[in-house]
């Protein structure tokens, strides 16, 4: 972030991890957005008056790494691919500023909810533990064989509704990296709305609408597949990977 958007954010009065708790939403509906870097101050200063900020030892852009598993024939990025509704994503996130790991198991039910769990870990495990796998297990009620697949990094900043129990996660700067590879979407922004059921009257949906961004269904697991997995099939997602790359183009023009 440059310093105006660092000086945006600090005007927002803030809320504490502990605080945070109260709208832990770990069984929600999601709804992402996306827009360009260039547009993320001008929306931050219409909704600050509605929205607290996550502050954790006076940090308020909080970087986060990711560790994603899947099976040898990627059944988790096809079954995205394919628009099945009940689907999975397997991860240890790194959540940096906390120094905490957790691998974290989120699966999508037939009515589109997303329900995550989680167990704390001590690092990242490129190779899952009987802990992990057994935690997996239980939770999926299926006895995956996986192998890490993917690494991820970016920076989010965390919006809590004054008003409402509603969360909002602005990611930016993502970084996709395998082996020696890397592919990054420094002028991509994601706006992920966290709530019970979707509402069209919270204050960023709103906003956004009158900067004609709407919900558009996007997996930062997928796209990175994408990029790093140069063989595998992907015409479903052609659409969305020019409009991704659409963005970050203008964004550099701009």
């Amino acid at each position: 972030m440059n310093e105006k958007e660092i000086n945006t954010i600090n005007t927002f009065t803030s809320i504490s991890l502990k605080e945070m708790d109260q709208v832990a939403l770990m069984k929600r509906v999601d709804t992402k957005f996306l827009i360009a870097k260039k547009q993320l101050i001008e929306i931050l200063e219409l909704v600050k008056k509605d929205y607290d900020v996550l502050e954790i030892e006076g940090n308020r852009l909080m970087n986060y790494n990711s560790l994603y598993f899947d099976t040898d024939l990627k059944k988790f990025y096809f079954d995205h691919h394919n628009k099945r509704v009940r689907r999975t994503k397997i991860r240890i996130r790194k959540y940096v500023e906390s120094d905490i790991y957790f691998l974290e198991v989120k699966q999508k039910d037939i009515k589109g909810n997303t329900i995550k769990n989680r167990i704390k870990i001590d690092n990242f495990e490129t190779n899952l533990s009987k802990k992990s796998t057994n935690f997996i297990t239980e939770t999926t009620n299926k006895d995956y064989s996986l192998t890490s697949t993917l690494w991820n990094s970016f920076k989010r900043i965390t919006l809590v509704n004054k008003n409402a129990k509603e969360r909002v996660t602005i990611d930016l700067n993502l970084s996709f990296s395998l082996d020696k590879n890397e592919k990054r979407y420094d002028n991509l922004v994601i706006i992920e709305l966290k709530q019970e059921r979707y509402d069209r009257n919270s204050p960023i949906v709103k906003i956004l609408k009158k900067y004609r961004t709407h919900p558009y269904s996007i997996s930062k697991y997928c796209v990175g597949i994408l990029n790093l997995y140069k063989n595998i099939k992907h015409n479903r997602f052609k659409q969305k990977l020019i409009k991704i790359n659409k963005i970050s183009t203008t964004l550099w023009n701009s």
